[in-house]
């Protein structure tokens, strides 16, 4: 009996031995899965960035320069933009004084945010195929430009101010400005939207419309859209020639295709975002349409011109158009001889002549450049009546010579050599 007792003891102590091991593998358990509790209770899923919608079923960065920011909407943090930034429904867009960015959204529509802005991505979403599309943006302050694409019937653009809100129509490009002193103004350049103001107001605002909204959120003026001023010269990327000192210039523009305008601002900077540092001239109730700047030094400037109408609205600023002033090098004698002119047929005339080589040679819209040992040769065709020809070549360096010469083949005179 004593040895049947004994192998029973031995039994139950191993049974016992086992719970003991249990019970601490479900403390342990317990403990992890509480932890684990813990931590997502204070940190959040540390996976939720990957299970999020991916950005082009939403919204995308196209293009951006200068300083652009983003605010996320479920953080709250800011991060600076680049070539890999994505945005999501309820992100903020903040662009600084150097900065704009321009986003496609889900309809396929554009946003341009201008310098100075800030801008709600409040949606940007499509479903079943994008057959229906959902986009809604909020200006809080700046302005934005917006273009929509050909629509279907469930999708909806809108975009809303704290003023207003406005559904875009298919095909519509317009304005949205918002401005600090709590004003705003709507200008439509195609297409249409219908507007429900904050006073209770609603309306449609059609092209070449501008409305301007007051501070109680009730339409203040509604008139004709005064469109932008067409820069002509200096031209984009334009090469100016002068010597170290500087040299004058006249900023050229064409009056607005649209609109009266009473007025004209121009701006020249060394910055294409025109930034109070880097601005040059600015010059306001300009009522002819050029201006003349004395004594330009030798760099890399910026010109914009905007008109403002008898009723105060301001057009847009045309797009920055970019020239350099260069210090000219060496005497910069850019010269043509031995010129004949050839009579062929009709108004058609074969010109031979000789200048430096290398030069691009221009007659009548066409040119060509001289050969290795300064000859060149062109056909041209004239308008009938033409008594003599303006012939220019221009070397490497930019340096231009321009001169005159008779269609009956007789050696001309200089016109106007050298010119810049």
């Amino acid at each position: 009996m004593g040895h049947k007792q004994s192998l029973f003891e031995i039994e139950w102590w191993v049974i016992s031995k086992r719970s003991i091991y249990l019970i601490i593998a479900l403390l342990l358990f317990g403990v992890l899965v509480g932890a684990l509790s813990v931590y997502l209770w204070i940190y959040g899923n540390p996976f939720e960035k990957e299970s999020r919608p991916q950005a082009p079923t939403g919204a995308r960065f196209i293009s951006f320069d200068g300083d652009v920011r983003v605010v996320r909407a479920q953080t709250r943090e800011t991060v600076q933009v680049n070539a890999n930034t994505q945005l999501y429904p309820g992100d903020i867009v903040q662009t600084q004084t150097d900065g704009r960015a321009r986003i496609l959204l889900a309809d396929g529509s554009t946003l341009l945010v201008r310098p100075n802005s800030v801008v709600t991505i409040r949606d940007s979403r499509a479903a079943e195929g994008g057959q229906q599309t959902h986009v809604r943006v909020a200006v809080e302050r700046g302005q934005i430009n917006v273009r929509t694409e050909e629509q279907t019937e469930k999708t909806s653009n809108i975009v809303e101010t704290r003023l207003t809100e406005s559904r875009l129509a298919a095909q519509t490009g317009a304005s949205f400005g918002v401005r600090e002193d709590n004003t705003e103004d709507i200008r439509v350049s195609a297409g249409s939207i219908e507007t429900t103001t904050r006073g209770g107001e609603k309306t449609v605002v059609r092209a070449g419309e501008y409305v301007a909204i007051n501070q109680t959120g009730n339409i203040a003026r509604r008139e004709r859209l005064l469109d932008v001023p067409v820069p002509v010269a200096p031209r984009d990327l334009e090469r100016i020639f002068a010597s170290s000192s500087g040299t004058s210039i006249t900023l050229r523009w064409q009056k607005p295709a649209s609109g009266t305008p009473a007025y004209y601002r121009v701006e020249v900077a060394t910055s294409p975002f025109f930034v109070s540092a880097g601005k040059v001239i600015e010059r306001d109730q300009l009522t002819n349409t050029e201006y003349n700047i004395g004594e330009l030094r030798p760099g890399i400037y910026y010109w914009r011109v905007r008109a403002v109408a008898p009723s105060g609205q301001a057009s847009e600023w045309s797009e920055p158009q970019k020239f350099s002033i260069v210090v000219a090098q060496g005497s910069g004698q850019v010269v043509i001889w031995d010129v004949s002119v050839e009579y062929v047929a009709g108004n058609i005339y074969l010109v031979r002549g000789r200048t430096q080589a290398g030069n691009t040679v221009r007659i009548a819209g066409r040119e060509t450049l001289a050969t290795r040992d300064g000859t060149f040769q062109l056909q041209i065709v004239v308008p009938p009546a033409t008594r003599e020809l303006n012939i220019e070549a221009e070397d490497s360096q930019g340096y231009r010579g321009q001169y005159r010469f008779a269609l009956n083949g007789g050696r001309g005179t200089s016109d106007a050599a050298n010119r810049r």
